[in-house]
Protein backbone atom coordinates (compact mmCIF):
# COMPACT_ATOMS: atom_id res chain seq x y z
CA UNK A 1 0.00 0.00 0.00
CA UNK A 2 1.28 3.45 -0.90
CA UNK A 3 2.35 5.63 2.05
CA UNK A 4 -0.18 8.30 1.05
CA UNK A 5 -3.01 5.76 1.10
CA UNK A 6 -1.80 4.28 4.38
CA UNK A 7 -1.79 7.75 5.98
CA UNK A 8 -5.33 8.32 4.76
CA UNK A 9 -6.45 5.02 6.31
CA UNK A 10 -4.79 5.96 9.62
CA UNK A 11 -6.62 9.28 9.63
CA UNK A 12 -9.86 7.52 8.70
CA UNK A 13 -9.55 5.43 11.86
CA UNK A 14 -8.72 8.45 14.03
CA UNK A 15 -11.79 10.27 12.77
CA UNK A 16 -13.84 7.15 13.59
CA UNK A 17 -15.41 7.10 10.14
CA UNK A 18 -17.41 4.07 8.92
CA UNK A 19 -15.73 1.26 7.00
CA UNK A 20 -18.81 -0.22 5.31
CA UNK A 21 -22.48 0.16 4.39
CA UNK A 22 -22.44 3.94 3.93
CA UNK A 23 -22.44 6.40 1.03
CA UNK A 24 -19.76 9.10 1.00
CA UNK A 25 -19.69 12.15 -1.29
CA UNK A 26 -16.20 13.08 -2.51
CA UNK A 27 -15.77 16.66 -3.75
CA UNK A 28 -13.42 16.62 -6.75
CA UNK A 29 -12.39 19.80 -8.56
CA UNK A 30 -9.84 18.18 -10.83
CA UNK A 31 -6.86 19.60 -8.95
CA UNK A 32 -4.13 17.47 -7.39
CA UNK A 33 -5.55 17.54 -3.84
CA UNK A 34 -9.01 16.19 -4.65
CA UNK A 35 -7.77 13.82 -7.35
CA UNK A 36 -5.24 12.26 -4.95
CA UNK A 37 -8.02 11.77 -2.39
CA UNK A 38 -10.20 9.97 -4.95
CA UNK A 39 -7.26 7.79 -6.06
CA UNK A 40 -6.43 6.79 -2.48
CA UNK A 41 -10.06 5.93 -1.72
CA UNK A 42 -10.13 3.73 -4.81
CA UNK A 43 -7.01 1.91 -3.62
CA UNK A 44 -8.52 1.37 -0.17
CA UNK A 45 -11.67 -0.01 -1.75
CA UNK A 46 -9.73 -2.35 -4.04
CA UNK A 47 -7.73 -3.62 -1.07
CA UNK A 48 -11.03 -4.21 0.76
CA UNK A 49 -10.07 -1.82 3.55
CA UNK A 50 -13.20 0.23 2.89
CA UNK A 51 -16.49 -1.18 1.70
CA UNK A 52 -18.24 2.11 1.01
CA UNK A 53 -20.17 3.67 -1.85
CA UNK A 54 -18.24 6.70 -3.09
CA UNK A 55 -19.95 9.39 -5.21
CA UNK A 56 -17.73 11.92 -6.95
CA UNK A 57 -19.27 15.41 -7.04
CA UNK A 58 -17.99 18.27 -9.19
CA UNK A 59 -19.37 21.81 -9.34
CA UNK A 60 -18.54 23.75 -12.49
CA UNK A 61 -18.31 27.38 -11.38
CA UNK A 62 -18.09 28.51 -15.01
CA UNK A 63 -15.55 31.16 -14.03
CA UNK A 64 -12.95 30.22 -16.66
CA UNK A 65 -15.06 29.44 -19.72
CA UNK A 66 -13.70 26.55 -21.76
CA UNK A 67 -11.17 25.64 -19.05
CA UNK A 68 -13.98 25.15 -16.52
CA UNK A 69 -15.73 22.81 -18.96
CA UNK A 70 -12.48 20.89 -19.41
CA UNK A 71 -12.24 20.49 -15.62
CA UNK A 72 -15.71 18.95 -15.57
CA UNK A 73 -14.87 16.60 -18.45
CA UNK A 74 -11.65 15.56 -16.70
CA UNK A 75 -13.54 14.72 -13.50
CA UNK A 76 -16.15 12.76 -15.46
CA UNK A 77 -13.42 10.70 -17.16
CA UNK A 78 -11.64 10.14 -13.83
CA UNK A 79 -14.84 8.89 -12.22
CA UNK A 80 -15.38 6.43 -15.07
CA UNK A 81 -11.80 5.19 -14.69
CA UNK A 82 -12.26 4.71 -10.94
CA UNK A 83 -15.75 3.21 -11.48
CA UNK A 84 -17.35 5.75 -9.16
CA UNK A 85 -20.72 7.37 -9.79
CA UNK A 86 -20.25 11.01 -10.80
CA UNK A 87 -22.51 14.03 -10.25
CA UNK A 88 -21.69 17.24 -12.11
CA UNK A 89 -23.57 20.53 -11.95
CA UNK A 90 -22.94 23.71 -13.88
CA UNK A 91 -23.39 27.06 -12.16
CA UNK A 92 -27.03 28.09 -12.62
CA UNK A 93 -26.09 31.75 -12.42
CA UNK A 94 -22.93 33.60 -13.26
CA UNK A 95 -21.14 33.69 -9.89
CA UNK A 96 -18.84 36.41 -11.12
CA UNK A 97 -21.88 38.65 -11.77
CA UNK A 98 -23.23 38.27 -8.22
CA UNK A 99 -22.70 40.97 -5.62
CA UNK A 100 -20.11 40.47 -2.90
CA UNK A 101 -16.85 38.57 -2.69
CA UNK A 102 -16.21 36.27 -5.67
CA UNK A 103 -14.41 33.62 -3.60
CA UNK A 104 -17.18 33.61 -1.01
CA UNK A 105 -19.92 33.35 -3.64
CA UNK A 106 -18.14 30.48 -5.37
CA UNK A 107 -17.59 28.66 -2.09
CA UNK A 108 -21.22 29.03 -1.04
CA UNK A 109 -22.49 27.75 -4.39
CA UNK A 110 -20.15 24.75 -4.26
CA UNK A 111 -21.15 23.72 -0.76
CA UNK A 112 -24.83 24.16 -1.54
CA UNK A 113 -24.38 21.73 -4.42
CA UNK A 114 -22.41 19.23 -2.34
CA UNK A 115 -25.05 19.21 0.36
CA UNK A 116 -27.80 18.74 -2.24
CA UNK A 117 -25.97 15.68 -3.58
CA UNK A 118 -25.50 14.39 -0.05
CA UNK A 119 -29.22 14.76 0.52
CA UNK A 120 -30.01 13.03 -2.78
CA UNK A 121 -27.99 9.94 -1.86
CA UNK A 122 -28.69 10.14 1.88
CA UNK A 123 -24.91 10.20 2.34
CA UNK A 124 -23.16 9.82 5.66
CA UNK A 125 -20.65 12.60 4.92
CA UNK A 126 -19.03 14.88 2.34
CA UNK A 127 -15.25 14.68 1.94
CA UNK A 128 -13.18 17.64 0.77
CA UNK A 129 -9.44 17.53 0.08
CA UNK A 130 -8.15 20.48 2.11
CA UNK A 131 -4.46 20.04 2.98
CA UNK A 132 -1.99 21.47 5.49
CA UNK A 133 -1.28 24.21 2.95
CA UNK A 134 -4.93 25.26 3.02
CA UNK A 135 -4.81 25.26 6.81
CA UNK A 136 -1.67 27.40 6.91
CA UNK A 137 -3.11 29.87 4.39
CA UNK A 138 -6.36 30.12 6.34
CA UNK A 139 -4.45 30.73 9.58
CA UNK A 140 -2.53 33.63 8.03
CA UNK A 141 -5.58 35.11 6.31
CA UNK A 142 -7.52 35.11 9.57
CA UNK A 143 -4.53 36.52 11.46
CA UNK A 144 -4.34 39.40 8.98
CA UNK A 145 -8.10 39.97 9.25
CA UNK A 146 -7.97 39.98 13.04
CA UNK A 147 -10.64 37.31 13.35
CA UNK A 148 -9.67 36.17 16.87
CA UNK A 149 -9.05 32.76 18.39
CA UNK A 150 -11.74 30.94 16.40
CA UNK A 151 -10.31 32.16 13.12
CA UNK A 152 -6.79 31.13 14.09
CA UNK A 153 -8.12 27.64 14.85
CA UNK A 154 -8.54 27.36 11.09
CA UNK A 155 -10.41 24.66 9.21
CA UNK A 156 -11.92 21.91 11.34
CA UNK A 157 -11.11 18.34 10.19
CA UNK A 158 -14.71 17.31 10.87
CA UNK A 159 -17.79 19.37 11.56
CA UNK A 160 -21.54 19.15 11.22
CA UNK A 161 -23.29 21.28 8.61
CA UNK A 162 -26.99 22.10 8.65
CA UNK A 163 -28.79 21.05 5.46
CA UNK A 164 -32.20 21.60 3.96
CA UNK A 165 -34.12 18.43 3.26
CA UNK A 166 -35.72 15.44 4.90
CA UNK A 167 -32.88 14.39 7.17
CA UNK A 168 -34.07 13.63 10.65
CA UNK A 169 -31.42 15.72 12.37
CA UNK A 170 -31.01 18.25 9.52
CA UNK A 171 -27.21 17.86 9.51
CA UNK A 172 -24.42 16.20 7.58
CA UNK A 173 -20.74 15.71 8.34
CA UNK A 174 -18.09 17.67 6.42
CA UNK A 175 -14.79 15.76 6.62
CA UNK A 176 -11.30 16.97 5.62
CA UNK A 177 -9.23 13.76 5.95
CA UNK A 178 -6.02 15.24 4.49
CA UNK A 179 -5.81 18.47 6.44
CA UNK A 180 -3.66 17.28 9.36
CA UNK A 181 -0.94 15.47 7.44
CA UNK A 182 -0.90 15.95 3.64
CA UNK A 183 0.87 18.83 1.94
CA UNK A 184 0.25 20.02 -1.60
CA UNK A 185 3.50 18.49 -2.78
CA UNK A 186 2.34 15.13 -1.42
CA UNK A 187 -0.89 15.20 -3.41
CA UNK A 188 0.89 16.29 -6.59
CA UNK A 189 3.51 13.56 -6.27
CA UNK A 190 0.82 10.93 -5.60
CA UNK A 191 -1.00 11.94 -8.79
CA UNK A 192 2.19 11.85 -10.83
CA UNK A 193 3.05 8.38 -9.54
CA UNK A 194 -0.36 7.29 -10.82
CA UNK A 195 0.40 9.06 -14.12
CA UNK A 196 -2.57 11.38 -13.70
CA UNK A 197 -2.23 14.83 -15.25
CA UNK A 198 -4.36 16.76 -12.77
CA UNK A 199 -5.94 20.06 -13.75
CA UNK A 200 -4.33 23.44 -13.04
CA UNK A 201 -6.56 26.40 -12.16
CA UNK A 202 -5.14 29.68 -13.44
CA UNK A 203 -7.07 31.53 -10.72
CA UNK A 204 -4.70 29.92 -8.20
CA UNK A 205 -1.99 32.19 -9.63
CA UNK A 206 -4.05 35.39 -9.74
CA UNK A 207 -2.58 37.79 -7.17
CA UNK A 208 -5.77 39.83 -6.93
CA UNK A 209 -7.06 37.15 -4.56
CA UNK A 210 -5.86 37.46 -0.96
CA UNK A 211 -5.34 33.72 -0.53
CA UNK A 212 -3.12 33.59 -3.62
CA UNK A 213 -0.99 36.46 -2.31
CA UNK A 214 -0.58 34.63 1.00
CA UNK A 215 0.40 31.47 -0.88
CA UNK A 216 2.72 33.11 -3.39
CA UNK A 217 4.24 35.95 -1.37
CA UNK A 218 3.90 35.60 2.39
CA UNK A 219 4.48 31.86 2.90
CA UNK A 220 7.64 31.79 0.71
CA UNK A 221 8.96 34.74 2.75
CA UNK A 222 8.21 32.96 6.04
CA UNK A 223 10.03 29.86 4.78
CA UNK A 224 13.22 31.88 4.99
CA UNK A 225 12.72 31.90 8.77
CA UNK A 226 11.24 28.41 9.08
CA UNK A 227 11.49 25.93 6.18
CA UNK A 228 8.61 23.95 7.73
CA UNK A 229 6.35 26.96 8.17
CA UNK A 230 3.36 25.23 6.56
CA UNK A 231 3.47 22.36 9.07
CA UNK A 232 4.14 24.80 11.93
CA UNK A 233 1.15 27.00 11.13
CA UNK A 234 -1.14 24.01 10.56
CA UNK A 235 -0.08 22.44 13.86
CA UNK A 236 -0.59 25.75 15.66
CA UNK A 237 -4.13 25.90 14.29
CA UNK A 238 -4.74 22.36 15.61
CA UNK A 239 -3.57 23.35 19.11
CA UNK A 240 -5.70 26.48 19.15
CA UNK A 241 -8.72 24.48 18.02
CA UNK A 242 -8.44 22.34 21.15
CA UNK A 243 -8.64 25.53 23.25
CA UNK A 244 -11.59 26.80 21.22
CA UNK A 245 -13.46 23.52 21.64
CA UNK A 246 -12.89 23.59 25.38
CA UNK A 247 -14.18 27.17 25.60
CA UNK A 248 -17.14 26.26 23.43
CA UNK A 249 -18.16 23.39 25.68
CA UNK A 250 -18.31 25.78 28.64
CA UNK A 251 -20.17 28.63 26.93
CA UNK A 252 -23.99 28.66 26.67
CA UNK A 253 -25.68 29.27 23.33
CA UNK A 254 -28.39 31.94 23.23
CA UNK A 255 -30.87 32.09 20.37
CA UNK A 256 -33.14 35.00 21.31
CA UNK A 257 -32.32 38.40 22.76
CA UNK A 258 -29.17 39.02 24.78
CA UNK A 259 -29.37 40.94 28.06
CA UNK A 260 -27.07 43.95 28.07
CA UNK A 261 -26.65 43.85 31.87
CA UNK A 262 -25.79 40.13 31.92
CA UNK A 263 -23.16 40.63 29.23
CA UNK A 264 -21.55 43.41 31.26
CA UNK A 265 -21.08 41.08 34.23
CA UNK A 266 -18.82 38.54 32.46
CA UNK A 267 -15.21 38.78 31.27
CA UNK A 268 -14.40 40.17 27.84
CA UNK A 269 -13.18 36.83 26.45
CA UNK A 270 -16.33 35.07 27.63
CA UNK A 271 -18.49 37.94 26.36
CA UNK A 272 -16.98 37.70 22.87
CA UNK A 273 -17.51 33.94 22.94
CA UNK A 274 -21.19 34.39 23.83
CA UNK A 275 -21.57 36.96 21.05
CA UNK A 276 -19.98 34.61 18.50
CA UNK A 277 -22.29 31.76 19.49
CA UNK A 278 -25.29 34.05 19.43
CA UNK A 279 -24.48 35.41 15.97
CA UNK A 280 -23.81 31.93 14.60
CA UNK A 281 -27.18 30.70 15.92
CA UNK A 282 -28.90 33.45 13.92
CA UNK A 283 -26.72 33.46 10.79
CA UNK A 284 -25.92 29.75 10.51
CA UNK A 285 -22.20 30.57 10.20
CA UNK A 286 -19.62 33.20 11.05
CA UNK A 287 -18.36 33.92 7.55
CA UNK A 288 -17.32 37.52 6.80
CA UNK A 289 -17.41 38.39 10.51
CA UNK A 290 -14.17 39.76 11.93
CA UNK A 291 -13.01 40.71 15.40
CA UNK A 292 -13.87 44.33 14.54
CA UNK A 293 -17.56 43.39 14.29
CA UNK A 294 -17.54 41.74 17.71
CA UNK A 295 -15.71 44.66 19.29
CA UNK A 296 -18.21 47.09 17.74
CA UNK A 297 -21.04 45.11 19.33
CA UNK A 298 -19.17 45.13 22.62
CA UNK A 299 -18.93 48.94 22.49
CA UNK A 300 -22.65 49.00 21.84
CA UNK A 301 -23.22 47.00 25.04
CA UNK A 302 -21.44 49.60 27.17
CA UNK A 303 -22.85 52.65 25.38
CA UNK A 304 -25.37 54.62 27.51
CA UNK A 305 -27.41 55.55 24.45
CA UNK A 306 -30.44 53.47 23.44
CA UNK A 307 -31.58 52.47 19.98
CA UNK A 308 -28.14 52.37 18.42
CA UNK A 309 -27.18 49.65 15.94
CA UNK A 310 -24.19 47.89 14.41
CA UNK A 311 -24.23 46.94 10.75
CA UNK A 312 -22.92 43.50 9.79
CA UNK A 313 -22.25 41.94 6.36
CA UNK A 314 -25.16 40.94 4.10
CA UNK A 315 -27.55 43.56 5.42
CA UNK A 316 -27.58 42.17 8.96
CA UNK A 317 -27.79 44.32 12.07
CA UNK A 318 -27.41 44.13 15.83
CA UNK A 319 -29.68 46.62 17.58
CA UNK A 320 -29.75 47.65 21.22
CA UNK A 321 -33.34 47.91 22.37
CA UNK A 322 -34.83 48.06 25.86
CA UNK A 323 -31.63 46.83 27.49
CA UNK A 324 -31.22 43.89 25.08
CA UNK A 325 -29.29 43.10 21.94
CA UNK A 326 -31.52 42.09 19.03
CA UNK A 327 -30.37 40.49 15.76
CA UNK A 328 -32.09 41.61 12.56
CA UNK A 329 -31.64 40.52 8.98
CA UNK A 330 -32.92 42.55 6.05
CA UNK A 331 -35.35 40.55 4.01
CA UNK A 332 -34.67 40.55 0.28
CA UNK A 333 -37.82 40.08 -1.75
CA UNK A 334 -37.45 37.74 -4.71
CA UNK A 335 -38.26 39.17 -8.10
CA UNK A 336 -40.59 37.39 -10.48
CA UNK A 337 -37.57 36.19 -12.49
CA UNK A 338 -36.32 34.30 -9.45
CA UNK A 339 -39.52 32.26 -9.08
Amino acid sequence: MHKFTRNLLTKWRKLELPFSDKTIIVAVSGGADSVSLALALKELKERKKLNLNFIIAHFNHDLRGVESDKDAEFVKDLAEKLKFVCEIQNSKSKIKDQKGNLEENARNARYEFLLEIAEKYQAFAVLTAHTQNDQAETFLLNLIRGSGLDGLAGICPARRQKVKGKRQNGEILLIRPLINWAKREDTENFCREHQINFRQDAMNDDLKFSRVRVRKEIIPLLKNFNPKIVETLANTADLLREDVEELQRNTPIFTGKLSQNELKQISKSRRLRVLRNWLESHRGNLRQLDLKHLEAIERLIFSPKSGREIELPNGEKVIKKDGNLVFEKTRVEKSSSDN
